[in-house]
């Protein structure tokens, strides 16, 4: 058992909420629904490792906010393992089912074998003629958005830009890629904030399906694309298994398309209700790779990862026992006060950046450099192209305990 907080620690954390009755961290409604930059603040300033108690039939965790103790946790992969999930959905319901044999939900030796599968796919230079891809279509995209005078910049936009980089590098079929984007979108998050998990659940397992078929017809006939070359490694003469090569396709689909994106759409959010970046960005008065990695950090687009001791452990002074589930908060560390100046500012031009939206250590996000350059392109099209552009409605907020932004994001644009 765990005490709910410190014994120094005040019952009322931030803005009259208790978090040790009242507020719960794997609400997704509470993500999408309310500002907790405050709440963040409170506990990196007074309970930097904070025990979230039990409730409604589900174990207690871990929440870590500080910078320093996010990487620690990311950094030491022995003793904070990945192989019984890595979110808190399937952490609290009792692991991952894909432990093992997906890359993100794998550590050792087995996660190297995996990612030493994948690495060749995702160098710059294999990934040149994706880049080249993404290039032309987001200027096509954003032409195509701007002679209409609005657009859902969400749908219309920013969804097409990952998802087409990523079915490239898989070599999806046209005809697939819009049945996909649907089950992308529903597979971690909603736009109802009284969706269920049988959603979720049946847009999963319809993409692992999915890839199950594909998978199979790239054995029999492979070609240049990744799962031809996940169906053809052979480490020290062992093929991986089908469901290795389903399970890392399921975690490629996902992890490029969603994040992505939601940085995309947050980018944008935030040049608009930062005018005075947006005339800088305009002007050409800050480097497109500072501004990617602000976007970054701001939009902080996976809200937290999840980890299990593997051993008793302390944390910052709390007693952390073995199999208690960890998350670590990207969202929290991304403003510690302690690593970045004057965090809750939104600076296109801030360098250093350590932000820890690519996750950190051994697990440190195989797609970083493709959503990169995809990042760096939008913003490179919305300064050569965008004159003026607004918001016309609120848009819809996704309903998610583990991604942040919006659903849809209106606007109104003109030409430069």
């Amino acid at each position: 058992m765990h005490p709910p907080v410190p014994v120094d620690a005040p019952p009322h954390l931030s803005g009259g909420l208790d978090l040790s009755a009242g507020l719960d961290l794997s609400d997704p409604v509470l993500h999408a629904e309310q500002d907790l930059t405050e709440v963040w603040r409170t506990l990196r300033d007074r309970d930097p490792v904070h025990w979230q108690p039990p409730r409604d039939g589900r174990p207690g965790f871990w929440v870590v906010t500080r910078h320093e103790d996010v990487a620690a946790v990311y950094r030491d992969a022995e003793t904070f393992r990945s192989d019984r999930g890595n979110v808190l959905d399937t952490l609290l319901a009792g692991g991952d089912s894909a432990g093992g044999s997906m890359l993100a939900v794998t550590d050792g030796p087995r996660h190297t074998r995996l990612r030493t599968a994948l690495m060749k796919s995702f160098s710059p230079r294999a990934l040149d003629g994706v880049v080249r891809s993404v290039r032309t279509a987001t200027l096509a995209l954003l032409e195509e958005a701007l002679e209409r005078g609005v657009c859902d910049f969400a749908r219309d936009v920013a969804a097409r830009i990952p998802l087409r980089a990523i079915c490239d590098l898989l070599d999806v079929p046209e005809a697939d890629r819009d049945e996909l984007l649907a089950l992308t979108s529903a597979a971690l998050g909603s736009e109802h904030a009284d969706a269920g998990p049988e959603e979720a659940w049946l847009a999963r397992n319809d993409i692992l399906l999915y890839f199950a078929e594909l998978a199979a017809r790239r054995r029999d006939s492979p070609g240049d694309d990744v799962i031809s070359a996940l169906a053809g490694f052979r480490p020290g003469g062992e093929p991986l298994t089908d469901e290795e090569i389903v399970l890392n396709c399921y975690s490629l689909i996902l992890g490029g398309d969603e994040t992505t994106r939601l940085s995309m759409i947050g980018g944008v959010r935030a040049l608009l209700a930062h005018p005075g970046q947006w005339r800088l960005l305009r002007a050409g008065e800050v480097s497109t790779r500072s501004a990617v990695e602000e976007v970054l950090r701001w939009t902080s687009p996976a809200l937290h990862a999840g980890r299990t001791a593997a051993a008793d452990v302390v944390l910052r002074g709390r007693a952390v026992a073995a199999g208690d589930v960890v998350t670590v908060w990207n969202v929290s560390a991304n403003h510690d006060e302690r690593v970045f100046d004057r965090p809750d500012r939104f600076d296109l031009a801030r360098t250093p950046n350590r932000h820890v939206s690519f996750a950190y250590g051994s697990h440190f996000c195989l797609g970083a450099y493709l959503a990169r350059v995809e990042i760096g392109t939008l913003l490179d099209g919305l300064r050569t192209l965008v004159g003026t552009m607004e918001e016309t409605g609120p848009g819809s907020p996704v309903y998610s305990n583990f991604l942040s932004g919006r659903a849809r994001l209106p606007l109104s644009w003109s030409r430069a």
